[in-house]
């Protein structure tokens, strides 16, 4: 079980990424740096105890239209060998030190347990209480078992989001920009073998739901 620290960040998560998202293809906002607000997201257990797994949304209000995205970010003690293109930056912690901060889609650790949640072999973990499991995220599963023995994630950014190739001809779509939904439990998206979803809080604190990831036969 992760233990959640409350302490502080030099930089925060928010300024990290700041200065990160205008980068990536699926960001939505204008020329200028986003203003980023933390609006829900919920935490994976990494089975090792080493490296900690975080889905966040950060909801850019520097537009008319707030955008939702979706963040997944891995928490290392030590830099991810072969990663640098996926580093989003690294901060100083109040009780771990030094951390390297990911882009999750391209960390092995999050991506086997991502699949790991979809198949119902791991719980989703409340974002900022230790132990307890996150009852508002919602899994399905329709193929699998999906080993990763010897997989290594080729995540692909573009203008919708990344693909991640998974075993067995699946390929992961992690949602970035969501888009509510009006149903209070998502169904699983047609054509898709598994999914995973979850609420979050508009900047007014209205509750919207939204498809974070499916899983697809490629």
């Amino acid at each position: 079980m992760a233990i959640i620290h409350h302490t502080t960040l030099k930089p925060t998560k928010l300024e990290l990424l700041t200065d990160w998202m205008p980068s990536r293809p699926w960001y939505r906002g204008g020329p200028g740096a986003p203003v980023l607000t933390k609006s829900g997201g919920f935490r994976l257990d990494d089975p090792e105890g080493e490296v900690g797994i975080e889905f966040m949304v950060a909801t850019d209000t520097s537009t008319p239209e707030p955008t939702a995205y979706r963040v997944p970010l891995t928490y290392r003690g030590a830099p991810l060998e072969g990663s640098e293109h996926a580093l989003v930056g690294t901060l100083e912690h109040g009780v771990l030190g030094k951390r390297w901060v990911y882009d999750g889609c391209h960390d092995p650790v999050l991506v086997a347990e991502l699949l790991s949640l979809i198949e119902g072999r791991a719980q989703a973990q409340a974002q900022s209480v230790d132990g307890a499991p996150d009852p508002e995220v919602i899994r399905s599963c329709t193929g699998g078992p999906f080993t990763l023995d010897g997989f290594t994630p080729e995540p692909a950014d573009d203008q919708e989001g990344t693909r991640i190739s998974a075993p067995h001809g699946t390929v992961l779509h992690v949602h970035r920009v969501l888009d509510p939904v009006p149903e209070n439990t998502p169904p699983c998206p047609v054509g898709a073998v598994g999914h995973v979803a979850r609420g979050w809080q508009d900047p007014q604190g209205t509750a919207l739901t939204a498809v974070f990831v499916t899983l697809r036969t490629d």
